[in-house]
């Protein structure tokens, strides 16, 4: 149970929302299996999974420390540029502890993101 909440409090979540192009509704969601298929082989991934309202997609991903979000997107790099013709990455939010934040921002500077620090929360609340 330690070993979780220290996993859990150096967490960072990336939120990608994705606005899909006309007429590319159905080739977008047809890659999501594949990009939960390559995750599912990251031992630093907390969860993952996908969310839809109408042409916007979004990804709900968390993973153990900055180094688990590079080894995600590296991972997934090839599958990332196909979403990528298809829709146009609208927004990138990543929440997390400012020490795991700051190893992010010059990696992900071309994606324009917007950082999240934590400032209070609880890890394990049933615990």
């Amino acid at each position: 149970m330690a070993a979780m909440s220290e996993a859990l409090s150096h967490s960072v979540s990336l939120h990608p929302y994705f606005k899909i192009r006309e007429g590319n509704l159905e080739a977008f969601i047809a890659l999501m299996p594949a990009f939960t298929e390559k995750t599912a082989t990251e031992t630093a991934c907390l969860y993952y999974d996908f969310t839809r309202n109408g042409d916007t997609a979004s990804c709900r991903e968390a993973y153990v420390g900055a180094e688990g979000v590079l080894a995600h997107l590296a991972n997934v790099g090839e599958l990332l540029g196909k979403f990528l013709e298809l829709a146009d990455l609208a927004r990138l939010e990543v929440h997390g502890p400012a020490a795991e934040i700051e190893k992010l921002r010059a990696p992900l500077a071309d994606l324009n993101p917007d950082f999240f620090i934590r400032e209070t929360g609880l890890v394990n609340p049933l615990g």
